[in-house]
């Protein structure tokens, strides 16, 4: 059974769809694309699944923690909280966050860039929540592959750093090679990376942050790798 590793991609998705070795990179549309991949067991998805109501996610802390001092703790974006989701535009959508959180967060501009990816994903999950798709997040999974990943993933290194610890668990080189056009390299790898989660979820060897109390939508909020 395969599973599949999903990154955002200039308003569609990067996957990766991988079965033992083999994975196979695809550019996917829309969130019911990422959905409707046949014979997929895990889907791991980075973009926020789970919303708080009222302040920061306690998954987006402790990765934030984890990376400090790795050289990405800033890629961790604070997950807007749901009401957000309301928003009509960036200043629409900081007075609605002023008001879930009594006036003590609001949503910088490049999370806000998220949040019509994340209300496209939070509309066609729908109710109940879905357990075979899971939060993930590449940087997490990068440095458990391999500790050496350490440089911005937009650099010479850190993208010689990634692909070294892919090579390790599947034929990354075979996928990129076979992309689709146009498919960016650091997008490509980040979903090869969220497709690692995913087989790991799968496995039950996964490892989380985050708590077990869901959010208004039955969500769980937590990060997986």
């Amino acid at each position: 059974m395969a599973v599949l590793g999903v990154d955002g991609w200039r308003g569609a998705w990067v996957g990766a769809l991988l079965a033992g070795r083999s994975v196979t990179l695809l550019a996917l549309p829309d969130v019911a694309a990422v959905l409707a991949v046949p014979g997929v067991e895990a889907i791991g998805i980075d973009m926020p699944i789970g919303l708080s109501d009222d302040g920061a996610r306690a998954c987006d802390v402790a990765a934030r923690e984890l990376l400090a001092g790795l050289g990405a703790a800033g890629s961790v974006f604070p997950a807007p909280v749901r009401a957000v989701l309301a928003a009509r535009d960036y200043a629409h959508a900081r007075e609605l966050s002023r008001a879930a959180t009594g006036g003590r967060r609001a949503p910088s501009a490049q999370t806000y860039q998220l949040v019509a990816a994340i209300r496209a994903l939070d509309d066609a999950l729908g109710d109940p929540p879905r357990d075979d798709v899971v939060e993930v997040h590449p940087e997490l999974a990068f440095r458990e592959l391999d500790a050496r990943v350490r440089d911005p993933k937009v650099t010479a290194r850190g993208l010689a750093q990634r692909l070294t610890a892919l090579r390790a668990v599947m034929d990354v080189d075979e996928a990129l090679a076979a992309a689709p056009p146009r498919v960016p390299a650091v997008d490509a790898l980040d979903a090869c990376a969220a497709a690692w989660s995913a087989q790991r979820v799968a496995d039950g060897t996964a490892r989380t942050v985050g708590v077990d109390t869901p959010d208004a939508r039955g969500r769980p909020m937590r990060i997986s790798w």
